[in-house]
């Protein structure tokens, strides 16, 4: 199941790197150059969106843990 995700995800990078090339003019280059570059985009969206959403959720903890600790000093 992994592996035709990835590789979903592979051909519509794919796609757009075409119609990138194509609105911009430039010849496109071989196919196996355009996998290597939607491998690469992919690569770095999956990144990025570790990164984020690492921090994203460090962050909720970070507000939950202050919500506790006032509704703890109001008890105590």
């Amino acid at each position: 199941m992994r592996r035709a995700l990835d590789r979903a995800e592979r051909g519509i990078t794919r796609s757009v790197i075409r119609w990138k090339y194509k609105k911009e003019g430039r010849p496109l280059p071989p196919d196996d150059a355009l996998e290597g570059q939607s491998k690469q985009v992919v690569d770095q969206a999956h990144k990025i969106i570790a990164r984020r959403g690492r921090s994203v959720w460090n962050e909720l903890r970070n507000v939950y843990a202050r919500q506790k600790d006032k509704k703890g000093g109001d008890d105590g």
